[in-house]
């Protein structure tokens, strides 16, 4: 692998570990244990949570996976011969080192020309909504995964990787338990889903009052909340109109669904000042990772007609709020002109997804792009605000 040198260093917003089968099981409760397992279907491994089998991660393992960007050509010019999924993806790879453990990985981060990056767990991305009907099983899961994160990661790996442990927010005086137990051991970042909490009385907005101790922490000690691309539990509705498969399944997409998969942050930001949280807390970071940028504009068009219509409803302009506050890190092919025009050039990010197929087989790649802006606006994009954003 080589890299382009850059005259300023890289601060990647999006990378991925891939998780061993204990990852979630190694630290569980004996009264849990039955809560997450692998089982054998047909020769092949699955997860199965609570005794159900779930195909949104096909391979749970990460023995083989595919290779980093397989899909970079589908993104940039589309599919017009009509391929499938595993024809897109090409041959497999088994699984190096560097995918996980941090002292490879940071090796390997050399080679790509990258400085540092925030890492997100993969499997992780299925716990919430497969346990929504059990808010604290949620809570026992994740801090289950959270203490293997930092026993085989740590959450500041020589101020280098910076891995992200997953907050769940069911029940808010557990959530801050996590919280601080993370803040203990160096986390500087939180991963947030986009999507309602669950709760024993239904789901509702992570933005609502109710969670203003949780943000007041957050925000006194400057932690980034990451909000990254999830199973938000979306499913749930576009089934309905299908009438099958209620699981969210990325690797088995379809029209229909594909149509509206940007709804869920377009919910999320518009929650952080629909619901007030943005307003509350004025020095909350927020950054909006791996959902690229499209669904910005619509937002700010429809938020914009609600203000003139409702102003009463907010304590301020929320188009205002949002461009003020919200990071975003846009997809590649995207390109960042657009989406600087809406937030301003400080609060867009680079993320490259690595090594995951939809991300980029080489990082420095998204510099490509930016030849256009000038070298003080690329060294922002490329790791400035990021590091402003972790005060590193």
């Amino acid at each position: 692998m080589s890299s382009s040198v850059l005259p300023y260093p890289l601060f990647d917003a999006d990378n991925h570990l891939y998780e061993t089968e204990d990852s979630l099981t190694s630290y569980l409760p004996k009264e849990y244990a039955g809560a997450v397992q692998y089982v054998q279907v047909n020769g092949r491994t699955k997860i199965a949570i609570r005794g159900n089998i779930s195909e949104y991660i096909p391979n749970p393992t990460f023995e083989v996976v595919a290779r980093p960007g397989a899909m970079e050509e589908y993104f940039k010019v589309g599919n017009p011969d009509g391929k499938s999924r595993r024809e897109i993806f090409g041959d497999p790879m088994r699984s190096v080192p560097a995918f996980r453990e941090p002292g490879p990985r940071l090796e390997l981060l050399d080679e790509l020309g990258v400085d540092r990056t925030l890492m997100f767990p993969t499997l992780a991305s299925l716990v919430e909504e497969r346990m929504r009907d059990d808010p604290e099983l949620i809570h026992v899961v994740v801090h289950s995964l959270n203490r293997w994160l930092d026993e085989v990661w740590s959450f500041n790996y020589k101020n280098r990787i910076f891995t992200t442990p997953v907050i769940s927010l069911p029940i808010v005086d557990k959530a801050i338990e996590e919280l601080e137990w993370c803040l203990e051991r160096g986390a500087r970042a939180i991963l947030v889903r986009p999507a309602p909490v669950p709760g024993f009385r239904g789901p509702r907005s992570f933005a609502l009052p109710e969670f203003d101790p949780f943000w007041k922490i957050v925000e006194e000690n400057g932690v980034l909340v990451a909000m990254h691309s999830s199973d938000s539990g979306y499913a749930r509705y576009t089934s309905e109109w299908e009438g099958g498969q209620n699981e969210m399944l990325p690797f088995k997409p379809n029209a229909f669904r594909t149509v509206g998969e940007w709804r869920p942050v377009q919910d999320a930001v518009a929650s952080w000042v629909c619901h007030g949280a943005l307003f509350r807390f004025p020095q909350l970071k927020v950054a909006v990772i791996e959902n690229g940028s499209s669904w910005m504009a619509p937002l700010l068009d429809q938020l914009t007609d609600v203000y003139k219509k409702m102003p009463q409803e907010f304590p301020g302009d929320p188009v205002e709020e949002i461009r003020n506050r919200i990071h975003v890190s846009p997809f590649y092919e995207e390109g960042v002109s657009g989406l600087i025009d809406l937030i301003g050039v400080d609060r867009v990010l680079f993320g490259s997804d690595y090594p995951h197929p939809e991300g980029l087989a080489q990082p420095t790649t998204f510099a490509a792009m930016l030849g256009s802006l000038p070298e003080v606006d690329q060294a922002k994009i490329m790791g400035g605000n990021l590091a402003r954003l972790m005060a590193v």
